[in-house]
């Protein structure tokens, strides 16, 4: 690059717009990479949108991918090498240039591009694009983080995960489109899904088809996957308008990930487990407007003056294979979630961040969670919808819960080293919590809360409700209740809703905002406000609050 500066069914399931925005986007017609392969006869062209991400406070990275030929359409393979220019603006009209440069475009990466631009200005939003030959990509939206050492009196984040295409549409992400108050969205894994057609959900309930069809498996499999994620409109939306802060859960590889294996892989049949993994982390890094950190994970942390610093995990690649039902493992010293570094990692980050707020942003549930006075007949799609195992064991073994050494090593470091306002933001089980983090969970309240964690729903994958094929707020009263009774330290649990979160910070409080759309079958679905919960400075608690931010 160079630049110039001018100043299955069978297989367990875990149910693991732009009109008002500030820059008008233009959209691909159509919801899949067939209605983009047939613009692709306009060639070349940009049929998969812009997007930015990782902002910091000179810089952000810019991402597009261009469709050189018309047969050129992801995962082909197909396509010659293609100059593509960016360009970085104050303005909308691109009248005061601030930053450009060219890069290439080629087959080794699906002519996926990145432009990682620096020299930029602290807090400030800026204007982007992309042009090949004489096409010119739509313009994209995004903001610099604040100085390091700045006094920042709030940031807003938009807080998303698990957006199944085939469960549904992605309209929290037209909602989160139009808002032009947010300084980044927090997309905290399960971007995509790996799924064949009709398998998760079944096919009676298939919302709409994705591509490939088959299960995702090689390197051509998820470029393609991500390929049609990338046509739908509300998501082109999301990207051009907001900078995406995005870690991966297991969906983005297979369902149940783990280092050496998934529940969602059958050695031999689907090929090698590392051939798998290397080809959907690059496909990953490929599509994903992430920077990628040491050993191709995706830990980071990303700081918001000295409001916050933002630390983000990496829960699949280093963990140790889930625990088996009735095993005892779970407490197994042996057995990690985070792996050593990444652990030592975090630790040090929040012990020397002088940030008024420690932000987690961890792929799955770290507070304890009992099941066991759940009734009986929800417990079966309580399993499914959870990943806990179905022999009894009321634990979920894919959460914190099954690598319980990790989580007491890292409480016990919050607690012994006086780490304050630590809030973890957490996606992957399709439901919306408002947590303590208590050191005990059995002695709860009587003993301290450590933390705090905010839990967001679903965008689109099937939650108790759609599991059940009844109405919202009906059969799930009944778990939440008993959920809630068995564990105080859980202050509010929605089993049934999908939206996003809009989580605020200022020096003296964390406030997450619920939001739920009103059907996630129909792409003109409404949203509205449901909830919201708060962390003031000092407690480790959360608290209700009556009404949103804004």
């Amino acid at each position: 690059m160079t630049s110039r500066f001018i100043s299955s069914p069978s297989r367990r399931t875990v149910v693991k717009a732009a009109a008002a925005t500030a820059v008008s986007v233009p959209v691909v017609a159509g919801t899949g990479t067939s209605a983009a392969a047939a613009t692709a006869a306009q060639a070349p062209a940009f049929l998969h949108g812009v997007a930015s991400g990782d902002p910091l406070p000179d810089g952000v990275l810019l991402w597009t991918r261009i469709t050189p030929t018309p047969d050129a359409v992801p995962g082909s393979g197909k396509g010659p090498d293609t100059p593509v220019g960016w360009e970085v603006a104050a303005d909308k009209g691109f009248s005061q240039i601030v930053a450009r440069g060219t890069t290439t475009a080629s087959a080794a990466t699906d002519h996926t591009v990145k432009a990682d631009v620096r020299g930029l200005a602290p807090a400030t939003t800026y204007y982007f694009r992309f042009t090949a030959g004489d096409a010119v990509s739509p313009a994209g939206r995004a903001r610099t983080a604040p100085a390091a050492d700045a006094a920042t009196p709030g940031v807003r984040f938009g807080v998303v995960s698990c957006a199944n295409w085939e469960s549904g549409y992605f309209s929290a992400y037209r909602h989160l489109a139009a808002r032009t108050d947010l300084d980044a969205v927090l997309h905290l894994g399960d971007y995509l899904y790996e799924y064949a057609t009709g398998g998760y959900p079944t096919a009676p309930y298939v919302v709409r088809q994705h591509e490939p069809a088959h299960e995702i498996l090689t390197l051509a499999d998820y470029r393609t996957r991500h390929g049609t994620y990338k046509t739908d409109a509300d998501l082109q939306a999301l990207h051009a308008t907001h900078p995406v802060i995005a870690i991966w859960d297991d969906h983005e590889i297979a369902n149940d990930a783990w280092s050496g294996g998934a529940e969602n892989h059958t050695p031999g049949a689907e090929g090698a487990w590392a051939a798998r993994v290397a080809a959907a982390k690059q496909a990953y890094f490929e599509w994903m407007p992430v920077r990628a950190s040491t050993e191709g994970t995706v830990y980071r942390r990303l700081r918001f003056g000295k409001l916050a610093d933002l630390h983000l995990l990496d829960l699949r690649s280093f963990r140790s294979e889930q625990a088996k039902a009735g095993s005892g493992s779970v407490d197994d010293p042996e057995r990690t979630l985070t792996g050593r570094a990444q652990l030592d990692w975090l630790k040090s980050g929040l012990a020397s961040s002088d940030a008024a707020w420690k932000l987690v942003g961890t792929s799955v549930m770290i507070s304890p969670v009992a099941f066991g006075s759940v009734p009986a007949h929800l417990l079966e799609p309580l399993a499914e919808l959870m990943g806990l195992p179905k022999e009894g064991l009321a634990v979920n073994v894919d959460q914190w819960d099954g690598y319980t050494d990790d989580r007491k090593e890292l409480i016990s470091h919050l607690r012994d080293r006086a780490v304050r306002n630590t809030v973890f933001l957490t996606g992957d089980i399709h439901m919306a919590w408002a947590n303590d983090v208590p050191v005990k969970a059995a002695t709860y309240p009587l003993s301290a809360s450590a933390a705090t964690e905010f839990v967001v729903t679903s965008v689109s994958s099937d939650n108790l409700d759609d599991l059940l094929h009844v109405a919202p707020q009906t059969v799930s009263l009944v778990a939440s209740t008993a959920i809630k009774a068995a564990n105080r330290h859980v202050k509010w649990l929605d089993m049934d809703s999908h939206g996003y979160g809009v989580l605020d910070v200022t020096s003296e409080r964390s406030q997450m905002d619920y939001y739920v759309v009103s059907d996630k079958s129909r792409q003109d679905a409404t949203t509205r406000w449901t909830r919201s919960y708060r962390t003031l400075s000092g407690t480790q608690k959360v608290e209700r609050v009556n009404q949103p931010v804004r």
